[in-house]
């Protein structure tokens, strides 16, 4: 998952994304301080463990 954090003065505002397509597109979009993060989650299916 990504998400788009932008902070203003009175307000933090988080945008979830399925893809890092879709959050970069809009990340290059939005005004403002904003910050971009991949969020993984340990229990995700697709992870493996390293040998």
């Amino acid at each position: 998952m990504w998400v788009v954090t932008v902070h203003s003065k009175e307000h933090t505002i988080m945008f979830e994304f399925d893809t890092e397509r879709e959050a970069r597109e809009t990340f290059e979009k939005i005004q403002g301080n904003k910050i971009l993060s991949e969020i993984i989650y340990f229990n995700d299916s697709c992870l493996e463990k390293a040998v």
